[in-house]
């Protein structure tokens, strides 16, 4: 298993949904950035379960313990471990799956792949990993600070209520005053509802994360095969029930005309800027300076409290009904762990650029 993301700003995670703890170990985190610890668990509690109505009622204090890597508020430069210890699992609530493949979980595949899988919770295909980038992401943030980069992102979509795609319309620190952490009030209510509602039916559903991130330097992005929008897109993709990346205009691209969408160059205080920013931040793999910004799709939990069909471990066919805590719409705990995954790969391509000084 490829457990480590990242090149020179690197993150290896371990641990599973109902083992003892998850963890870590960020290596390449630049020496002599003030380390605020209640900034860290701030990013871990925006992301941890049973926060409001809207997620798992797991109950998880999520404390993460700092090992090695600082000292007297500031990172050495020497490997950052951390722990934060499982303490609510249910196992049981997981024996009746010991032996059936989930639809659309991981069971069948990491069966097939290693003969073995951890059925609590989904063991290491549990979202209780993301825990682990949260932490790295939230040290990345630290160091992008220094750097005046800003990374944002919010709840733009869930099921078919959508906000305006242009996210300059919005306050994005808006986003955190509710718990669907969308930063129109009006929508933010009207999506809650929406998924109560699917909860309610023993259902779950979708939805869209808008990510921004401003104050990114020109230049960052390597030619061919190291492009910075790939960076991004995998990283996202890398992030359990992500579907779909799209960045600048994405697809809706296919339908418009080069008249309609090209940047014009322009100069603005001195710097070269553009007119526009359809492009969204990137053009050639390589970042122009203007604000990044890309949408992430969430599919539906797979795992529903209704009766569904699949087969056991012998090929037999067979029914059951999920028991357990779930979230019914990921969304609002994807956030952070969306702003987590973009801060650790801009600041891994700031790292490789030779040019910009942290």
């Amino acid at each position: 298993m490829r457990n480590t993301f990242g090149y020179i700003y690197r993150l290896t995670t371990f641990g599973e949904s109902h083992g003892d703890a998850v963890g870590g170990v960020i290596d390449g985190m630049p020496a002599g950035i003030s380390v605020d610890p209640s900034f860290i668990q701030h990013e871990l509690d925006r992301r941890r379960p049973g926060q409001s109505a809207l997620t798992t009622s797991r109950s998880e204090a999520d404390q993460v313990q700092l090992l090695s890597g600082i000292f007297e508020g500031k990172t050495t430069g020497a490997p950052i471990g951390f722990v934060v210890r499982n303490s609510n699992q249910r196992s049981s609530d997981y024996e009746g799956l010991r032996n059936l493949f989930r639809p659309s979980h991981a069971d069948f595949t990491y069966h097939q792949k290693y003969g073995i899988r951890d059925h609590r919770g989904g063991g290491r295909t549990s979202a209780r990993t993301t825990i682990s980038r949260c932490v790295g992401g939230a040290f990345a943030k630290l160091a992008l600070q220094q750097a005046g980069i800003r990374v944002q992102a919010y709840t733009s979509q869930v099921g078919d209520i959508a906000l305006d795609p242009d996210y300059r319309r919005y306050n994005l620190d808006d986003a955190e005053q509710n718990a669907v952490r969308c930063p129109d009030a009006a929508i933010a209510e009207k999506m809650a509802q929406r998924i109560l509602a699917v909860k309610a039916e023993g259902d779950t559903i979708g939805g869209v994360i808008t990510c921004v991130v401003r104050g990114c330097p020109a230049g960052l992005g390597e030619p061919e095969f190291g492009k910075l929008h790939a960076a991004l897109g995998g990283a996202m993709l890398s992030i359990n029930a992500v579907k779909g990346y799209e960045y600048g205009e994405g697809f809706a691209s296919a339908s418009r005309r080069g008249s309609e969408l090209n940047d014009p160059f322009v100069i603005d205080h001195g710097t070269v800027g553009t007119t526009t920013n359809h492009s969204g931040g990137i053009q050639g793999g390589v970042s122009n300076g203007q604000d990044i910004y890309f949408r992430v799709a969430f599919k539906p939990v797979a795992t529903i409290l209704r009766e569904q069909q699949t087969i056991d471990t012998e090929g037999q066919p067979t029914t059951f009904t999920a028991q357990g805590r779930h979230d019914p719409c990921v969304l609002p705990r994807a956030v952070p762990i969306v702003e987590s995954m973009a801060a650790m790969v801009i600041l891994d391509f700031l790292l490789m650029n030779k040019t910009v000084k942290m």
